[in-house]
């Protein structure tokens, strides 16, 4: 009995060995002349870039040339639960912003606080300062009490923008840099240097 019991395990052994070295081998055989997996999916392509690899922001100069006033209104309405924009208007938790391009930062008419960070920027209100805060508040002037986030759309920018100049400022537009050319930092042609010569009813933006 015994011995009939070691036959029958010896044979079941063999037969698992015999199995699993057949696994192995049928692997090998299919497995072969087949290319390995690349960890990385893809491969790249002689003068293509990668997808957002130097990709810049086309300048705010370029895009005033194109501005549309009406798009701007409408991002704008946005802005109204804070500001008011007509000739006269009372300021609300941000300051009326009838004017506003080309005054000085953060000095509005009396009885609107500015906070310290916008005192303290200096310089006035042009376009390319205007396309800086619009797209963060917070990045342009630390401290500030504006709690807007910002907005991510350089279109959105540029409509705001020339909305904000069709009331009450009517500043000429800078002009669109030369393809391939940077604009000058921080300027924009058309930006008095004079705020004091502005309305003095006419406040800035932000807080």
């Amino acid at each position: 009995m015994d011995d009939r019991f070691n036959t029958i395990a010896g044979w079941t052994l063999f037969a698992g060995i015999v199995g699993l070295g057949l696994s192995i081998v049928s692997a090998k055989y299919f497995h072969a002349d087949k290319p390995e997996r690349p960890e990385t999916m893809g491969y790249a392509i002689a003068g293509v870039a990668a997808e957002g690899a130097g990709a810049k922001e086309v300048p705010i100069e370029t895009l005033l040339a194109k501005a549309d006033v009406a798009k701007g209104q409408a991002v704008f309405a946005k802005c109204t639960s804070c500001h008011t924009i007509n000739a006269g208007g009372a300021n609300g938790i941000g300051p009326n912003l009838h004017g506003v391009v080309g005054e000085a930062i953060g000095q509005g008419v009396a009885g609107f606080a500015f906070s310290d960070a916008l005192k303290s920027k200096g310089g006035n209100w042009d376009f390319a300062k205007l396309n800086e805060w619009l797209t963060s508040p917070k990045a342009f002037a630390p401290g500030t009490k504006m709690t807007f986030a910002g907005l991510s759309k350089p279109e959105d920018r540029a409509n705001v923008i020339a909305y904000l100049n069709s009331q009450g400022s009517n500043l000429p537009l800078p002009t669109a840099p030369a393809a391939g050319s940077a604009p000058a930092d921080g300027k924009a042609t058309g930006a008095p240097a004079d705020a004091a010569n502005r309305a003095a009813a006419s406040e800035t933006p932000g807080h």
